[in-house]
């Protein structure tokens, strides 16, 4: 798979106006501020394609980008307090439409932030892709902030705070250095391929 072949391609604020699946869709999701466009930046080789912003919540829509024929797709944080309670509402109609419209997704990667045991909102999203039946992993974004005995403790924590979904890959990653984009490129492909 050739992951300097990107484009963005459109991005859609209501289930609504989602388009149909037609193709293999590999989903990034994680709450607010997690890093999910450094990530997306990072792993594609490239400086602005998903736009970092400085300002929490800022993806409120659901974006689509080509590579090489699979659908990568990165959908709105959550996890934002300062959001309105329509903002709230449409952001959870907008992730239960993409998820629940039958699409063809392979992989969800599940972005927290490696600093911090993950939140309650990243254990409800867990929880709803197990149940739902998604294959996902677990990146741990922001590495390079941790020093070697904080990082070693929370590779051994996140081991104890994911137990309950079975066994999961989590994989540490950082936008600074590149660590683990090469893992992340490996677990994308892999499951591009796999019917």
């Amino acid at each position: 798979m050739r992951f300097d072949k990107v484009k963005y391609e459109a991005s859609y604020g209501t289930s609504q106006q989602l388009p149909k699946s037609e193709a293999v869709e590999i989903a990034f999701a994680g709450r607010s501020n997690v890093g999910k466009s450094s990530m997306l930046n990072k792993v594609l080789n490239r400086k602005n394609l998903a736009r970092v912003s400085s300002v929490p919540g800022k993806t409120v829509t659901v974006n689509f980008f080509d590579c090489d024929g699979v659908k990568l797709v990165d959908l709105p944080g959550y996890g934002y307090a300062k959001v309105n309670f329509n903002e709230k509402k449409r952001w959870a109609d907008l992730m239960e439409g993409y998820f629940n419209s039958g699409r063809n997704i392979r992989l969800v990667v599940q972005l927290t932030d490696m600093r911090h045991p993950i939140t309650k909102d990243d254990r409800d999203m867990l929880r709803f892709l197990k149940e739902a039946g998604f294959d996902f992993i677990v990146v741990m974004t922001k590495s390079d902030k941790l020093n070697k005995t904080e990082r070693n403790n929370r590779l051994e924590a996140i081991k104890e705070e994911l137990a309950e979904f079975g066994e999961i890959e989590a994989i540490p990653f950082s936008a600074q250095n590149g660590e683990g984009a090469d893992k992340i490129r490996e677990a994308i492909e892999k499951y591009c391929t796999t019917e």
